[in-house]
């Protein structure tokens, strides 16, 4: 499923027009979103058509990259326990497991 469809069948969209103060910072796939609610939800600004003047290309980049840094942070927040999925499926001896993990945790 989308990450779309998947947000309008568990009812974020009701949520956003129920509470009008929350706001959203999405990615690429979330532009009909950030469409739909402009104050609200906020995704990288699409690519400058072809033949784009140099300075509309250049705004473009910074404005996709002060977004980019601001969801930085969350993007990061989520991938962190995937960062610990190996040591879910732990089959090593557990003498080791400590050493195991520091490795892992260094490694990321």
């Amino acid at each position: 499923m989308h990450d779309i469809t998947a947000l309008r069948t568990e009812g974020i969209e009701n949520l956003l027009r129920q509470h009008p103060g929350v706001t959203a910072d999405v990615d690429s796939g979330y532009q009909g979103l950030a469409r739909d609610f402009p104050g609200q939800v906020t995704a990288p600004p699409r690519k400058p058509k072809a033949g784009a003047t140099p300075g509309q290309v250049t705004e473009r980049e910074a404005a996709r990259e002060q977004q980019s840094s601001r969801r930085i942070r969350i993007e990061h927040s989520i991938a962190e326990p995937r960062q610990r999925r190996p040591l879910q499926r732990y089959i090593g001896r557990r003498e080791y497991f400590e050493d195991t993990a520091l490795a892992i945790a260094q490694w990321h």
